[in-house]
């Protein structure tokens, strides 16, 4: 795929190539319905389709395929690219690209996911990104369980299914002579002795703690709790349990 030179009809070696002012003039033409200028900036930066596509060698799909699914994404990012935004087209193009062909890549994997599945995977993730970039963190898993009003498990699930499944003979490092595959890198990590004995280590450190040490420990690294609202669920506990006792004693 990588040294094919005609990809859906189109001469990759003669494809040409922007400079950052004519791509910066075409953009503005392009805003102002300029229709010429829209197929001219696309045709200018089919190169970079062509770079994104070569991440995906090896799996086995047409390089024309992943070709057509990469110029959607390119086209989708021409039409909600922001002049005002301080970013290269392409720094904002090439996520968008991926992100298509990736689409492709679940949506006809052999592994066949249903679509009910897919659709909360994908509104799991779109979820987490608009989450994200409104509060500079990820939502926990029950939030994100509360907001989609699904069970944990649900959520754990879709996301699993839309993984892309790797074969255990896929190279991960070649130095000429010799090559690594992943299955070279598949070690059991759940029942080393390193292991065993950290765990023997925190359960006797633990059984030290009183149950409100417990309770931090809990909330902080296992439920992944930020330490402000590990703070602020103490102290409302504190408070109620302060309140009761006193609703008690009268």
């Amino acid at each position: 795929m990588i040294h094919k030179v005609e990809i859906c009809g189109v001469n990759t070696s003669k494809l040409p190539v922007l400079s950052k002012e004519e791509k910066e003039e075409l953009l503005t033409k392009i805003k102002d319905g300029n229709e010429e200028a829209r197929q001219e900036f696309i045709y200018g930066n089919l190169r970079l389709v062509l770079s994104v596509i070569q991440r995906f060698y090896g799996r086995g799909e047409s390089a024309d395929d992943l070709f057509q699914v990469g110029c959607v994404g390119l086209i989708k990012a021409i039409d909600n690219f922001d002049l005002s935004q301080n970013v290269q087209f392409s720094t904002y193009a090439v996520p968008m690209i991926v992100g298509e062909i990736k689409r492709y890549l679940r949506d006809n994997n052999s592994i066949r996911v249903s679509r009910s599945i897919r659709d909360l995977a994908y509104k799991v993730i779109q979820y987490k990104e608009r989450y994200t970039k409104e509060n500079n963190r990820e939502p926990t898993i029950d939030q994100i369980a509360k907001e989609l009003q699904v069970e944990t498990e649900e959520i754990a699930f879709s996301l699993d299914a839309i993984q892309d499944p790797i074969s255990l003979q896929e190279p991960v490092y070649n130095d000429g002579s010799e090559s690594i595959y992943i299955m070279d890198q598949v070690k059991d990590s759940k029942n080393t002795d390193e292991l065993w004995a950290e765990k023997m280590t925190i359960m006797q450190a633990m059984k030290k703690l009183n149950e409100k040490e417990k309770t931090i420990i809990q909330k902080r690294f296992f439920d992944g709790r930020t330490q402000m609202e590990v703070a602020d669920e103490i102290r409302n506990f504190t408070s109620t349990s302060v309140s009761f006792r006193e609703k008690c004693n009268r």
